[in-house]
């Protein structure tokens, strides 16, 4: 898949203060600071370059505060990075097209993976019509 770089600037100047800090810096939302999130069919897409990242029928009730899915919509999709931050090593899932941090991947979560993509809601552009 081709990378889509762009300049930091640009980058801020086209996402929110809070859509910037999580998916360009690596941040981390609030948990639970989506109590709306659709439940409707459609696709999750990355805020950044619009990449399909997840189906809705792959999305489940965690109990984290953070919207969770158990698979990607296609693998190649999804990239994977140690994250050494907060005094433990996690795995970081990044969007494998424009590299935004979307969040982290456990395996604590349900059938058929076992896998809980534990993504911060501000980075997705869900659509409803896919």
């Amino acid at each position: 898949m081709e990378k889509l770089i762009k300049p930091d600037a640009e980058w801020r100047a086209e996402l929110s203060d809070l859509a910037y800090k999580v998916a360009r810096k690596h941040g981390t939302e609030r948990a639970g600071s989506h109590e709306n999130f659709p439940k409707a069919d459609g696709v999750f897409h990355c805020l950044c370059c619009d990449l399909p990242l997840f189906d809705s029928d792959t999305k489940f009730e965690s109990g984290t505060g953070w919207p969770s899915f158990f698979a990607p919509k296609q693998p190649e999709h999804i990239e994977e990075s140690i994250d050494r931050s907060w005094f433990t090593t996690r795995t970081e899932v990044h969007c494998a097209r424009c590299d935004a941090h979307l969040g982290h991947v456990f395996p604590d979560g349900p059938k058929p993976t076992g896998l809980r993509y534990c993504i911060n809601g501000v980075v997705l552009r869900f659509d409803p019509s896919a």
